[in-house]
This record gives C-alpha cells, sequence and structure tokens, in this order.
C-alpha cells in the first residue's frame, strides 16, 4: 500500500528516526510529520509512524522499537524500516556504522563505547557539524513537505543509502564474475593480491567493493588489490586494509608510474600488461623479488 504521510516524535531528533523517515521519503515522498501518532494513525497503513507509538507492525507501516525488551538485540526504527525493506542483512555487511548506530540509540554512549572497546570521549571526537545541524534542524520542525531543503536533503540520503545498499550487492557479484587471485613470489616467500580486470563497460567506481569482496570472501592472504584506472587507460595498485608491507613509494621512479602517494599506500600506472603490473606489485612489496602467475579463484 502506498504510504501518504509519516508521523515520527516531536522533540529532540535522532540519528535513527532522521534516517528512517529519509529511506520512507525516498520510496514514498510525502509529508513527514513530528506529533504524537493517534489511533486511527496507528491502525492506518497509509500512515508510517517512526519511532513512535510503542508498536512495530510492518503491515500497517508501524516501526516503533522503545516496547522492546531491554535485553533484545538493539533495533532502532532504522533497523525495522530496513528489515521490512528486505535490506536490513546488507546493510548490516555493507554499513559499518549501522550496528555502532543501533547500540547508541538503544544503549546510550556509555555501553556503545564499551561494547566497541573505545573511550567514551571517543565518540564525542566522533561527532560532525553535518550530524548535529541535520538532527538540529529536523527537531526544529513539525512538518517538512516536499520542496523544503531539508526534505529534499533527506530523501537524497535516503536514495543514496538504499542505492548503495542494493548496488553493492550486485557489485559483489560482479567482482566474483571477473576478479582473480594472483600470488606473487618474492625473496621471503609469497603474497596475494587481488587483481580486477578491466571490463566493457567499466564501472563508474572500478575499485567500488574490492575491499568488501574481499572480507566477504574470507580472504586473508590478500594484502593488495590491482584495479582499472578510471582516469586513463591503465591501473590503480593499492593496499587492502592499509598492510603497511606494501609501499608504492618503491615504485614512485619508475617510467610507467605517474603518481605514488607520499604515504605509500596507493599508485596508479600507465602499465596494462599483466607481467608488468606484477612486477610493480612485487617491487612495492617489502623485500622485492619476482612474481609468479596468477590463478583464477572461482568465487560461487
Amino acid at each position: 500500500m502506498t504510504i501518504e504521510r509519516i508521523i515520527t516524535h516531536p522533540g529532540g531528533a535522532h540519528k535513527d528516526d532522521f534516517l528512517a523517515c529519509s529511506v520512507l521519503l525516498a520510496l514514498h515522498p510525502v509529508a513527514v510529520f513530528r506529533q504524537e501518532p493517534e489511533p486511527g494513525d496507528l491502525a492506518d497503513a497509509a500512515v508510517a509512524v517512526v519511532d513512535v507509538g510503542n508498536s512495530h507492525d510492518p503491515k500497517l507501516h508501524n516501526f516503533d522499537h522503545h516496547q522492546f525488551s531491554k535485553d533484545e538485540t538493539p533495533t532502532c526504527a532504522l533497523s525495522l524500516v530496513l528489515q521490512h525493506l528486505g535490506v536490513y542483512q546488507d546493510a548490516l555487511k555493507f554499513c559499518d556504522w549501522l550496528e555502532p548506530a543501533e547500540w547508541f540509540d538503544c544503549r546510550g554512549p556509555v555501553a556503545t563505547a564499551e561494547w566497541m572497546g573505545v573511550e567514551r570521549d571517543a565518540l564525542t571526537r566522533l561527532n560532525s557539524p553535518i550530524d548535529v545541524t541535520l538532527l538540529r534542524r529536523f527537531a526544529l520542525h513539525t512538518e517538512l513537505l516536499p520542496g523544503n531543503p531539508l526534505w529534499e536533503v533527506m530523501r537524497m540520503i535516503g536514495e543514496d543509502l538504499l542505492d548503495y545498499i542494493r548496488n553493492l550487492r550486485q557489485r559483489l557479484d560482479f567482482i566474483a564474475a571477473h576478479a582473480q587471485i594472483w600470488s606473487l613470489n618474492h625473496v621471503g616467500g609469497s603474497f596475494q593480491v587481488l587483481f580486477m580486470p578491466r571490463t566493457d563497460p567499466l564501472p563508474n567506481e572500478p575499485s567500488m567493493g574490492l575491499g568488501r569482496f574481499i572480507e566477504s570472501q574470507g580472504l586473508d592472504g590478500v594484502v593488495g588489490m590491482i584495479y582499472p584506472d578510471r582516469r586513463g587507460d591503465g591501473y590503480g595498485l593499492s593496499r587492502y586494509n592499509d598492510d603497511l608491507r606494501l609501499d608504492f613509494r618503491r615504485i614512485n621512479q619508475e617510467a610507467d608510474v605517474h603518481f605514488a602517494h607520499k604515504q605509500g599506500f596507493v599508485a596508479k600506472s600507465s602499465a596494462t600488461e599483466l607481467k608488468r603490473l606484477k612486477e610493480l606489485m612485487t617491487t612495492a612489496w617489502a623485500g622485492g623479488g619476482s612474481a609468479s602467475s596468477s590463478t583464477l579463484v572461482p568465487f560461487e
């Protein structure tokens, strides 16, 4: 059923109700009202009631979590909306900020910091003026209509979040169909890198999802990545998980390397031959040596 309006609680705004409303706006561009719901609102499936109302009933588009037991797994209004849309599990995998946001909303900053293994003030240090302003401005409104700048920003955030989750799933499947794992030999042994060949058409961001793919496949031996340069015909070379054993400053003087970051974590080369790319990556490895042939891992 089409949602005709969205209701969330008045007063202070939080990340979960803001993002839950944003995701709903991406699919249902309707007015948002910050008010207490009436019983008729909770019974009307055309009204989405978010983070208020003490009811979780997806069929009626009621998405509140405050009635849940304090011992349940932290679940916020955004969690419930993402579950309703069938993208929650992918969101947990792809959005590193989601689970901390659930904990923060349900358990508070002290318990969240303890769960994350960081000091309490570390959370405060990560606060952004973007977050502060958006939530403050959201809290000041009692009604948000299409055309309002904040309403438009919320819809964009919701669209981008859903696009990211859905597109990354498709991207991981694409990587699985094309990526290769190279085992490269050097004096001290061997190491592995992921190679993403140039395809036609070329994705807008050729490196997007490579790290997620390595993580999802449990490829613990992979320390670097090679992928098409979107600005040229060559390739980008970078560390995976910032493995310091790869230092691309080692190849800065190579004729076919036109960029190597001063911190050594990424480089760009005009090289396109596989043999040369292996040589560059092996030279960047602390210890040097010669490269071996590549093998294609069947990702299924």
